[in-house]
């Protein structure tokens, strides 16, 4: 067994994250916001948009889909990258290219250089997952999960906050002001991460992955294209099919070639583990569900009243009672810590998309009047808030802490999907329930209700999926928690009456992974890192703590273990047969003991 040393216990310390964590939620959630502000930026003015940049309907639509789909690219990119090489940098480039596509945009009335902006402003997506890894890298545990819930939840905010604003500015001015305000916003959200934000110290071994980068940018191309374009160009159209079963193909390709990489971009492997793949998936229906609201209230509010159900109020009243869908998710931000601190987030996730369903279920009555919408806007945010924040604390419970930024990334794009399919679906019900009404067409009142039933199926979808998650973690060795130095010699001796696994070979290494009590750490990711700085093996504990790994060759490597609710560690080992113990603290804990290799 390993020797192990101690040191006077040092809890009497503060943590020194605790106070630059004051900092760095508000201004995280500020570039949070400055990205939704940019994504909802046209949508006063989209119906005017053909106009405004002299072209037709079809072609002004690539304006919103070209930010889509950069921004769906951008965002499992630049995640990585902030993995590998700092997340305060990347934060600070999304926002940067995203400020250069708003200037862009800014000084045009050229449909192909405002497609040029939009897509350089859709970058910027990148920003949520990499704030979400800075927070889990800087916070202290305690606040961690509020903290998330703000940064996740900030896309709604900013979005409903932008929309009355928008509309004012683009009602008595210029609409190129948007962008002017869209840079001012994005400059400042880099300046204050450049005061307050640190750069994290935490980086995943290996390298980036090139071909996987450029194999998925394609695929998501490839695949968002026909869903977004699918009602113009026909969904049975030879170009819809052919771009479909094309991106199927370079997705199988492109994960094939995963699988097969020492670096993957997104290891499939994390990826289909059960809590995260079904995470993913219930992030599509939520992202369904949030944009469904998007688009029939606006529409509604703004129908004129001699259509017998349009409530006649103008773009900038139509913001204001669609505000409070953006607001109302911020203010849930700390009701959902309370719910997940006691009960955990699946709970909170599965609670708020069951208020998402009540929504859309009053919705379906609630379309005469202003104040009505007023309501349904309340009831969605709060529980989009909910289900929006659970997602990342489910992700982050899941995954190495060197992966926060690629996982949530991830997370962040299967959003993105959804209100891609959303956009899509909802968009051809309402274009083939339409009337018309002398010289336009307009949607109708069964086009509106045919949509909510849609993003209450979604929800309820969602739901199931939420409901086979695994619930909260409970201790997984038989032994009692360390309340007293008898418990903790109980726990120790427990872990130490197992059979080590068998060395998997002559230049292997074998040990196991202990919390900071002498117990073992189930499910603890065990990585072997070569000198180049590459991944020379990856294996997970079992329930006794124990690992086993085989290296490709005799040398010296690094041995990094990392599990949730623990601060990774690492150690040099060098050579095999071997065996080394690696000792987890808890996460902003100060480090107790060591492990020396046996």
């Amino acid at each position: 067994m390993p020797q192990t040393t101690y040191e006077k216990p040092a809890a009497e310390l503060p943590d020194p994250r605790a106070k630059a964590g004051r900092g760095i939620v508000p201004v995280l959630a500020f570039a949070g916001i400055t990205v939704a502000v940019m994504q909802t930026l046209l949508v006063p003015v989209i119906k005017d948009l053909p106009a405004l940049l002299h072209t037709d309907p079809s072609n002004a639509t690539w304006v919103m889909t070209a930010t889509l789909l950069a921004g769906a690219v951008a965002t499992p990119i630049m995640g990585r990258l902030g993995d590998l090489y700092g997340k305060r940098g990347m934060l600070l480039a999304s926002l940067a290219v995203m400020v250069v596509g708003s200037l862009i945009c800014a000084f045009t009335d050229d449909l192909v250089v405002m497609i040029v902006g939009r897509a350089l402003q859709g970058f910027a997506m990148g920003a949520i997952p990499l704030g979400i890894g800075i927070m889990r890298d800087e916070l202290p545990r305690e606040k961690l999960g509020s903290a998330m819930a703000l940064m996740s939840s900030s896309i709604g905010v900013g979005g409903g906050l932008a929309l009355p604003a928008a509309a004012l500015v683009a009602q008595h001015t210029d609409w190129h002001a948007l962008f002017f305000g869209s840079a001012g916003l994005g400059v400042l959200a880099m300046a204050l991460t450049v005061f307050a934000v640190p750069e994290t110290s935490l980086r995943a071994p290996g390298r980036f992955d090139t071909v996987g980068a450029l194999g998925l940018s394609l695929g998501l191309v490839l695949l968002l294209l026909p869903i977004t374009k699918g009602s113009d160009w026909g969904w049975t159209s030879p170009t819809t099919l052919g771009l479909v079963a094309a991106s199927l193909v370079v997705l199988v390709l492109w994960g094939l070639f995963e699988l097969r990489s020492d670096a993957p971009l997104v290891d499939l492997r994390t990826t289909a583990r059960r809590e995260v793949l079904l995470t993913n998936l219930t992030s599509i229906m939520v992202g369904v569900a949030f944009y469904a609201v998007s688009l029939v209230l606006p529409q509604l509010l703004q129908l004129p009243t001699s259509t017998g159900y349009g409530l006649g109020q103008s773009m900038v009243v139509a913001g204001l009672c669609v505000a409070p869908l953006g607001l109302t998710m911020m203010f849930v931000a700390p009701l959902y810590a309370r719910i997940s601190a006691r009960k955990g987030p699946k709970v909170s996730l599965m609670l708020g998309m069951l208020v998402i369903a009540i929504g859309y279920g009053a919705g379906l009555g609630l379309m005469s009047a202003a104040w009505q919408t007023v309501i349904i806007a309340v009831l969605l945010g709060a529980g989009i808030g909910l289900a929006y924040s659970s997602l990342p604390a489910l992700i982050i419970g899941a995954v190495d802490a060197s992966e926060t930024g690629a996982a949530n990334g991830l997370n962040t794009l299967m959003r993105s999907i959804g209100t891609s399919v959303s956009s899509a679906v909802i968009g051809m019900v309402l274009a083939h329930t339409s009337t018309r009404m002398g010289p336009v067409t307009v949607p109708t009142m069964h086009g509106f209700r045919i949509s909510f039933l849609i993003a209450t199926g979604a929800v309820i979808a969602g739901l199931v999926l939420a409901s086979f998650l695994p619930s909260r973690r409970t201790a997984t060795a038989p032994v009692l928690l360390a309340s007293s130095e008898g418990d903790a010699a109980a726990r120790r001796t427990a872990a130490e009456d197992v059979e080590p696994l068998p060395l998997p070979g002559p230049e292997g290494f074998r040990g196991r992974v202990l919390d900071t009590d002498g117990a073992p750490v189930n499910a603890a990711n065990v990585t072997l890192i070569d000198r180049q700085g590459r991944q020379a093996g990856l294996t997970t504990t079992d329930t006794w703590g124990r690992w086993a790994l085989a290296a490709p060759e005799a040398g010296t490597y690094v041995l990094a273990a990392s599990a949730a609710g623990h601060a990774p560690r690492a150690c040099p080992a060098k050579g095999g047969p071997a065996v080394t113990d690696l000792v987890l603290g808890a996460v902003g804990a100060p480090e107790r003991r060591t492990a020396v290799p046996s």
